[in-house]
């Protein structure tokens, strides 16, 4: 883990990956002006729902339209935090509204909240005090699917399987 946090690789499909062309990461938003800057350029009603966003390994906010797989937004990268985000305007600027960790490419940890509010808060952006959708990701130990616990049942969808308490989708693990 670094200074800005524990990193994130990519575990979800080769496939997905294999066709990330370079230079077709997202957006990087680094103040309020570039965020307006990419918003104006959106269509109305793509306005109304979250994007893709990652925290790449330099602490940098990167956007996506929402149906991007993170493995793209990031450039094949790992990143310091992925999912979704929401803005609203907030009397003459954007504020976040909505921020998750929600990610099956890159299966964050609910931990890798403080990156995103380092990137957040670096590019001005006013946002939530943690995530507002927190997704608890785990691998199976027994048949090593990634599941989603929900409802704190820590019990592997696949195979029936306990799953650990810690989050293990991490290089060790």
């Amino acid at each position: 883990m670094s200074a800005r946090g524990r990193s994130h690789r990519y575990v979800g499909p080769a496939e997905l990956k294999a066709v990330v062309r370079p230079g077709g990461e997202g957006r990087p938003i680094t103040s309020a002006a570039d965020l307006d800057a990419w918003l104006a350029g959106r269509p109305a009603a793509e306005l109304l729902e979250p994007f893709t966003f990652v925290v790449d390994i330099e602490g940098l906010l990167r956007l996506a339209a929402r149906r991007s797989e993170h493995v793209a937004c990031a450039g094949g990268e790992e990143v310091l935090s992925a999912g979704e985000i929401g803005f609203e305007r907030d009397a003459d600027r954007w504020a976040v509204h909505y921020v998750s960790n929600q990610s099956t490419g890159y299966c964050p940890d609910v931990t890798s909240w403080p990156a995103v509010a380092r990137a957040l808060d670096g590019a001005g952006l006013p946002h939530p005090d943690g995530f507002v959708h927190e997704v608890i990701f785990r691998r199976c130990p027994d048949c090593r699917e990634h599941n989603i616990v929900r409802e704190d049942d820590y019990v592997c969808v696949f195979c029936g399987g306990d799953l650990p308490a810690a989050w293990n989708l991490g290089p060790a693990d």
